[in-house]
């Protein structure tokens, strides 16, 4: 089992609200990893936030290799956080070389692109580097993208925030994805830790995806190069909403209908009936087979929670104008955010699609069944 913990704001926070919150749902994860993503980034990459930051792990002997390439690519370091790394006995980890966030500037010729050329190249560069660094795991790219920092590593989530000294110099955000645990169903691997990010979109999943096999025989057929890797059968639901969002140009509520379509029945009330079933028919590979617990977010910085039909794994959402939590049971909402009316903390079931838009000033439940949106504020 994993545990997920999202929190969004209208204010910077460490992620260590995160980790905390995790602590508290300690039972229901084992322990084995702790994967972050930050959104919306404050303190020292607050005046940062056009530049594209390249998130991973190096091996000491690699990072001239990274830094040659990157130079050949026209890319100059702008700024670069590394953690203070704060390592105690009885610590279950192993220490790596060197891991760092760095901000770059574009190459000259991309500076006044158009965004999807941008995207484009930001793409091919991560995909680069983690083939080159794959073989012998001398380099692990996680994301670059602007305004975005992804930290993975192996251990006790807590042991980890401490690990890479959240707890005294906190990197900043906005938005926060933390997960606990690293794998379910494959060998431990940073490339299988949630969350997973592409191009703006992030996901991380609380069950089991038994539908990976056709899920991700469709994906790859799309002749995209982000398409790849899949250490973790969790990874699809992070393309899945790639692809409805970025590639289809699907407002967000209609991720729910693409991976827990209606069944006939249960259309008869949605007004957008012959939208949908075209959509059940077209992409019907991408039906999710839990049980599902999905948070993740979209480019435009919306947080959302979803469940797949089986509704087999917990979830809660609650908070206040101003800062809204999204965990896997509500002692970690409580964590995050102790301070609110709890008589308006939603916990979504198979039809609903609860979400969070940036600057969380309200919470918004859409009701895929009957095809309504209702607010809570």
């Amino acid at each position: 089992m994993c545990r997920l913990s999202a929190i969004i704001a209208d204010e910077y926070f460490s992620p260590m609200e995160n980790i905390i919150a995790l602590e508290t749902m300690k039972e229901g994860h084992d322990g084995s990893g702790l994967g972050l993503i930050l959104r919306d980034l404050g303190g020292e990459f607050a005046e940062l936030k056009e530049y594209p930051i390249l998130s991973g792990i190096c091996a000491r002997d690699f990072i001239p290799t990274l830094d040659e390439y990157m130079v050949a690519r026209g890319f100059k370091t702008k700024h670069l956080w590394t953690p203070k790394i704060s390592f105690r006995p009885g610590m279950n980890i192993k220490k790596r070389d060197f891991y760092f966030a760095r901000a770059y500037e574009y190459p000259d010729w991309a500076a006044d692109a158009d965004p999807a050329a941008k995207e484009e190249l930001l793409l091919e560069t991560r995909l680069e580097l983690r083939r080159m660094g794959m073989e012998n795991e001398s380099l692990f790219v996680f994301s670059f993208w602007p305004d975005v920092i992804t930290l993975k590593e192996v251990g006790d989530p807590l042991e980890v925030g401490e690990f890479f000294g959240l707890d005294r110099k906190p990197l900043l955000a906005k938005t926060v994805l933390a997960q606990g645990r690293q794998n379910t169903n494959y060998a431990i691997n940073l490339y299988a830790c949630h969350p997973f990010f592409l191009q703006g979109y992030g996901t991380m999943t609380n069950g089991e995806n038994t539908a990976f096999v056709p899920i991700r025989e469709f994906l790859t057929s799309r002749d995209f190069a982000g398409y790849v890797g899949y250490r973790s059968d969790s990874e699809v639901f992070c393309h899945i909403l790639h692809y409805v969002r970025h590639h289809l140009k699907f407002p967000l509520k209609y991720y729910k209908d693409v991976i827990t379509p209606l069944m006939d029945r249960e259309m008869g009330e949605r007004a957008d009936r012959k939208a949908i079933e075209l959509i059940r028919r077209v992409l019907r590979p991408l039906t999710i087979d839990g049980p599902n617990c999905i948070i993740g977010f979209d480019q435009q910085g919306t947080v959302f929670m979803a469940q797949d039909a089986k509704k087999l794994r917990p979830g809660a959402v609650g908070g206040r104008p101003g800062k809204y939590a999204l965990m896997s049971e509500v002692c970690g909402v409580d964590a995050a955010v102790p301070e609110r009316d709890r008589s308006n903390d939603v916990f979504p079931m198979k039809y609903d699609m609860v979400m969070v838009p940036a600057g969380a000033k309200e919470i918004q439940v859409w009701n895929q069944r009957h095809g309504l949106m209702s607010t809570i504020s």
